[in-house]
């Protein structure tokens, strides 16, 4: 705990506790260091509501901490029935109950009692599931966890994942400890319990302390670990030009750094990671497609795409209502919106996503002729062309695009704006400069802004 204080300087430390053995031995633990330390201590249990004993659950960690004098906050959570698996949800939305609770209470340092034979159990199983050295490496002792509390100012540590279940159930009865116990850790229909009931016993008595070894194996595997972070994290200063990704580096890589460089990338980036199969086939992709192809991979939090020799991520973004499909006829004689432009600083057009603003400008169209045209917001039907200065040649708006650098799946998100068959305006470009006014009256110039949905 010493060493906790040093590296996070808490203010106030929580406890996650759920009633059972572990969590009451590090209660009394962290009342006994926080009360000699002067630190603020909170528990805080999260209610899943699966078991006729939840509320049992509840009454008893109230009564525990009360009778140490600390202060306790819990909350409810539903499980919902997606197929995520039920342990997969109730441990997303118990640290999201944690961290909810941590900062209402203001406790920068949240404490779960993982113990050596939960260590055993998570590296055994990311085994038998074939992760990688990030899941091999098991549970860290500390850490900044964002990903599961919702906040980057929060710290969890694991004070206990040194010790042995047997050296906990021996302090518990030495300080005349009561705890409860959680009838679903003896089905074993939930992998964890047969792995608990099942498999370590035989391991325990065939290789006797086998816990402690596979924890300095997960210890070894961490180190490791962390020199392919530096790697990767050396590989995106090196290719990483704002949000896109130099392909010509990443080409240049082995196979292996490419896949670790990208498992890196996804991870900075907040997504989900992909499976060893996913992520050869959208690399073999970026590398293979032809160099006018538009490739977009999908991933569940983003898309994958390829444009003049850079990788980008972006995101899902719904269609717009405006939009049609350019491989249905009929919708490609649909109008667009009509309007009248009556001084106002700026219209919004959520059907396109955004708002058109009307500004003074020094070169534009005539304020009362403006006033007096119906206007019309469309996307692209093809075909239209713009000159955006009287130096410069019209165009077609496919051709601005291009020199300008906009990718094709951002041009399809941009309108224009026009007077019967004349297009005045074209998101992205710019105005037609053959219909500004030549005269000395208050001229308006047009931009459009896109709104983030």
């Amino acid at each position: 705990m010493s060493g906790l204080r040093a590296k996070y300087s808490p203010l106030s430390i929580a406890v996650a506790c759920s009633g059972g053995l572990d969590s009451m031995v590090l209660l009394r633990l962290a009342h006994d260091w926080c009360r000699r330390a002067g630190i603020a201590l909170h528990a805080f249990h999260v209610h899943h509501g699966l078991s006729p004993n939840a509320d049992a659950w509840l009454a008893h960690c109230e009564r525990s901490a009360a009778a140490l004098g600390i202060g306790v906050d819990h909350r409810r959570v539903t499980i919902p029935n997606d197929g995520s698996g039920i342990e997969a949800a109730a441990r997303k939305l118990r640290y999201a109950a944690l961290g909810e609770m941590c900062r209402a209470h203001g406790a920068d340092l949240l404490l779960t009692a993982h113990h050596l034979d939960d260590q055993a159990e998570t590296v055994l199983l990311q085994l038998l599931r074939g992760s990688g050295p990030a899941g091999l490496a098991g549970m860290d002792a500390d850490n900044r966890a964002r990903g599961l509390l919702g906040s980057a100012g929060l710290a969890m540590a694991r004070p206990l994942l040194a010790q042995s279940r047997a050296a906990l159930e021996t302090y518990a009865a030495e300080h005349g400890l009561i705890w409860v116990e959680d009838e679903s850790n003896q089905d074993p229909r939930h992998t964890r319990n047969a792995l608990r009931h099942q498999v370590m016993p035989a391991l325990a008595a065939n290789f006797p302390g086998f816990q402690a070894r596979l924890a300095r194996g997960a210890a070894h595997v961490a180190s490791a670990q962390r020199l392919l972070d530096e790697l990767a994290a050396q590989d995106l200063a090196a290719c990483q030009e704002g949000d896109a990704i130099e392909l010509a580096y990443l080409a240049g890589l082995s196979a292996d750094r490419v896949n670790n460089f990208m498992r890196h990338l996804f991870t900075v980036r907040g997504l989900a990671m992909p499976s060893t199969a996913w992520l050869n086939e959208m690399v073999a992709q970026l590398f293979s497609a032809r160099e006018d192809a538009q490739l977009k991979v999908n991933h569940p939090g983003c898309l994958i795409r390829r444009h003049r020799g850079k990788l980008l991520l972006t995101p899902h973004l719904p269609d717009l209502a405006g939009m049609r499909d350019p491989d249905d006829i009929g919708v490609l004689d649909k109008e667009g919106q009509s309007f009248r432009w009556q001084g106002e600083a700026s219209i919004a057009f959520p059907d396109y996503g955004g708002v058109l603003y009307f500004e003074p400008a020094e070169q534009g169209f005539d304020a009362a002729w403006l006033r007096a045209q119906t206007l019309t917001i469309d996307f692209r039907k093809g075909g239209e062309r713009l000159k955006p200065a009287s130096n410069r040649p019209s165009r077609s708006l496919k051709a601005h695009y291009q020199a300008l650098g906009v990718p094709a799946w951002e041009r399809e998100r941009l309108p224009t704006v026009s007077r019967n068959l004349d297009l005045l305006f074209a998101a992205g470009i710019g105005m037609d400069c053959r219909h500004w006014s030549a005269t000395g009256g208050a001229l308006i110039g047009l931009r459009w802004e896109a709104v983030s949905s």
